[in-house]
């Protein structure tokens, strides 16, 4: 068995463990096997068999193991991967890692991870993600950090299935790790450029890195990323922005590394990202359902709402939902006006745009105390602060017109009656043909403050037994701050107090505090059988208090709370105990055979999506019965899970083929689910009874006789299902249907090519063909499912044969294949009971991005 050092890698300055890294960037795969990956230090590579595959290392286990013999199912990405074909989102590593999804923009959370198809909202940021998004071994508390974009990496680990014992909570379902790159022994510069055509961007990035004395080193990098068309619009929107939502990204970040001595290291990284968009909702299009048409915005047509009679609003979208376009309206003028907190939104004109800064921070110290017992210190900390403002009615053009038939002469009977003759002063004013006319605004501002304390004690014995054990702590506190249009009273005249056009502003305030003891020990039963395992005990408390600093004069008295309204606190608690197994068997120096009985656990919490109605009024109610079941209407409880895997890991042919499987089967009880009723405007959340996830994840690689060539492949066969009753809407019992993006096969194939070309340059090439089966997008009564497809990547370049520089040609995703990630009902639909128009269908598909081919210029020395 390999011996290695207990120590983080990204805590060293000249990395203790490169030792034993053999044939580091012989190969550089482009969709990687579970437990292979591609992409190591080419100075390392030049010490070792080129014609032997990689050994790569991982921290799956909170130390440094090689992941050909680690007992977890992992995908490895290495940087040269990432940097060939320019993955600089979460997103585009979905066609490297089987049964990953990513859905990134919206409102809410900003994002969703999914695996094997469990995953949590992204329509809500009151959740945690059921797979945790690790950044440098901090664990982060939100899925916004899905939009920020990363670069200057070391290496993206995704860890399948519960991690619980591990990464603790919010780890139910896996892990997304990202590893930045640290300094180097020596100095280095390098950067790259390039230009993207079909969504006219270009990226610039260079970093700089070295040692600055005999024990610190530092290392630099930088990104800009500016893309002019990174939502191609609909011909016809109405809105400023026109033909087109462009992004800017900016990514920060400087890393320092100390090493006074053998017993120390330190490692710290501080990290800044800018991320501006023009509007949060990005690849949204919309779904005309079985009836066939666009169907119209309706307002005010259940008469409880308050206003005198229906409005009705041409959706302005041509039902061509895989063009690549979208319909995304800059609000009504009566709707752009005033909002009632201090706004970025306030002066806009109802043109949407987003905003988030965010201060990543992390300082890592590993300690020698003994020569067998290291002490390992992770402070994280975070600083979010996210502003964003977007039409949910996801189309909408004037004129606006009465769906009411005329009632009598001078108009046609069954005439439509101009919105002019009924009483609605501030949509009168700007009525008329092409008019932008999205309602449903929303200006939700999202802060969040994170700070974060692990310490790790492991040992590294010479003997049969070795441990470790630890403690963690997180205090954070987010702030989800939103002014809402959800019926659009400013139709009719804005607040006569205040004059804000928005219905209401809510705030809720979320503290967490969270605290986990874990242990882990490994024995060596033989010198071929190893048995190991851990327990990690979990206690979360949150406090929420909610909020209303103003609400439009309008609907008071008739089902809303008040300006002012203050819940006072709503708690919540949990805590679990996350057992794990795991028996390895070295059946050989290349075969390793493990069974893992695992348990995830992801704390429960408070919804932050309550309407303003006055209900809320309970939580001031002298009665505590009637405060505790108020609060118990916003509480969902915790998600947690637990089953089990079998696995093996070999090499043969000397190391030049690489094949490694796992089976596995798994039970999620109380799942955490959040839908959105598109006709009465609200959120609902859920927890599912039970979802019940097993299948098959198979990968390969080889490098083949051909000088240079190598091939690669992965395949997941996927049966994830609700497995005990869950009712939606009331009435619909899903038990027995898949869950959502749960394709039942999927996978990818792979070659890459280096051939050389005269004594100082290299020719390459690559090639990706990636397949997903057919698969539900929704846990809810929307029932799309996305048909199976196929995407292609491929790159060709020229350059350096010692990687100086390089010329590149870059295609992703290249016969501009759209898919869906996830689906839900579109606001403001027109009821069954809403007079003179039929019932509405249409639907909301969140999609991929299109085709990108860049051509890109690197240099390095």
């Amino acid at each position: 068995m390999t011996k290695i050092d207990t120590r983080n890698p990204s805590g060293g300055l000249f990395g203790r463990t490169r030792s034993i890294l053999m044939g580091g960037g012989a190969v550089a795969a482009l969709a990687l096997t579970p437990g292979t990956a591609f992409a190591q230090d080419a100075d390392e590579a030049a010490e070792e068999d080129v014609n032997e595959l990689p050994v790569i290392l991982v921290t799956a286990r909170k130390q440094v193991e090689t992941l050909q013999e680690v007992p977890v199912t992992i995908t490895s990405v290495g940087g040269e991967l990432l940097d060939k074909y320019n993955v600089d989102q979460v997103a585009d590593v979905v066609n490297r890692v089987p049964t990953l999804n990513v859905q990134v923009g919206g409102s809410g959370s900003g994002g969703q991870l999914s695996l094997r198809g469990v995953g949590s909202s992204n329509i809500s940021a009151a959740f945690d993600s059921a797979v945790a998004f690790d950044f440098d071994g901090v664990v982060v508390s939100s899925m916004r950090l899905v939009q920020a974009g990363f670069f200057d990496t070391q290496q993206i680990d995704v860890l399948k299935g519960p991690q619980s014992l591990f990464f603790g909570k919010s780890a139910s379902a896996g892990v997304f790790s990202i590893k930045s790159a640290n300094p180097t022994p020596t100095w280095e510069i390098g950067g790259k450029a390039s230009y993207e055509f079909e969504e006219k961007g270009y990226t610039i990035q260079g970093y700089i890195s070295g040692p600055i004395s005999d024990t610190v080193g530092i290392r630099v990098a930088a990104q800009y990323n500016d893309i002019k068309d990174y939502v191609e619009l609909q011909d016809g929107t109405p809105t400023a922005h026109g033909d087109s939502r462009g992004m800017k990204n900016f990514v920060g970040r400087v890393t320092l590394a100390w090493e006074p001595d053998d017993r120390f290291t330190g490692n710290f990284k501080l990290q800044y990202v800018r991320n501006e968009n023009d509007g949060a909702i990005q690849h949204s299009d919309l779904f005309c359902g079985a009836n066939g048409i666009a169907d119209p915005i309706v307002l005010f047509g259940n008469p409880g709402a308050g206003a005198p009679s229906p409005v009705a609003i041409p959706a302005g979208y041509d039902c061509n939902a895989f063009d690549g376009k979208y319909f995304l309206p800059d609000a009504a003028p009566a709707l752009s006006g005033g909002v009632p907190t201090p706004s970025k939104a306030a002066g806009r004109n109802g043109v949407p745009f987003g905003e988030t800064d965010v201060l990543f921070g992390r300082l890592q110290f590993d300690f020698d105390a003994t020569d067998y017992l290291t002490l390992t210190s992770v402070t994280g900390y975070l600083d979010m602060d996210a502003v964003d403002f977007d039409i949910y009615s996801y189309g909408g053009i004037g004129p606006a017109f009465s769906p009411l038939p005329a009632p009598s002469p001078p108009f046609p009977a069954g005439s439509q009656l101009p919105i002019t003759l009924l009483p609605f002063p501030a949509l009168n004013a700007t009525n008329g043909p092409g008019v932008p006319f999205g309602v449903g605004g929303s200006d939700p501002r999202n802060t969040l403050q994170q700070v974060s304390q692990e310490l790790r004690l492991a040992s590294d014995f010479d003997g049969a037994i070795n441990f470790m054990f630890g403690g963690f702590y997180e205090w954070r506190k987010f702030v989800f701050d939103t002014a809402q249009q959800a019926v659009n009273f400013s139709f009719i005249i804005p607040d006569p107090v205040t004059g804000f056009t928005y219905d209401w502003d809510k705030v809720h305030t979320t503290k967490t505090e969270a605290y986990s003891l874990f242990g882990s020990v490994v024995i060596d039963l033989s010198d071929q059988l190893e048995l190991s395992g851990g327990l990690r005990w979990t206690d979360e408390t949150k406090t929420q208090t909610i909020s209303i600093p103003y609400m439009h004069a309008i609907p008071t008295g008739s089902g809303f709370a008040p300006s002012g309204f203050f819940s006072g606190p709503i708690n919540f608690s949990d805590s679990n105990w996350s057992p794990e197994v795991t028996l390895k068997y070295q059946a050989t120096d290349d075969v390793n055979i493990f069974a893992s009985f695992k348990t995830g656990f992801k704390s429960g919490g408070i919804d932050n999506s309550a309407l303003p109605s006055n209900s809320l009024l309970d939580f001031g109610s002298p009665d505590p019965a009637v405060r505790e079941a108020a609060a118990n209407g916003l509480i969902y409880q915790s998600e947690t899970a637990i089953g089990g895997e079998i696995g093996v890991k070999s090499q043969f042919n000397d190391r030049t083929l690489t094949l490694n499987a796992t089976a596995y089967y798994y039970v999620f009880d109380d799942l955490q689910v959040q839908n959105f009723d598109a006709v009465n405007i609200q959120f609902i959340t859920q927890n599912a009874g039970e979802v019940t996830t097993k299948g098959v994840d198979l990968g390969w690689n080889w490098i083949t006789p051909a000088d240079g060539l190598s091939l690669s492949g992965n395949i997941a066969w996927l049966d994830a299902k609700f497995t005990d009753t869950f009712l939606v809407g009331g009435t619909i019992d899903l038990d027995g249907r898949d869950v959502a993006r749960a394709p039942t096969w999927s996978g990818n194939l792979a070659f890459d090519w280096g051939i050389p070309v005269g004594n100082t340059m290299e020719m390459g090439l690559s090639g990706n063909a990636a397949y997903s089966d057919s698969y539900h997008t929704n846990n809810g009564l929307v029932t799309f499912i996305q048909d199976s497809y196929v995407t292609f990547d491929g790159s060709v370049s020229i350059g350096d044969a010692d990687g100086k520089w390089k010329l590149a040609l870059v295609g992703v995703n290249l016969t501009d294949e759209i898919f869906v990630t996830s689906a839900g009902g579109r606001p403001f639909l027109p009821g069954p009971t809403d007079v003179g128009v039929i019932p509405g269908d249409d639907i909301i598909i969140s999609q991929n991005r299109g085709r990108q081919v860049y051509v890109e210029a690197s240099f390095k020395f």
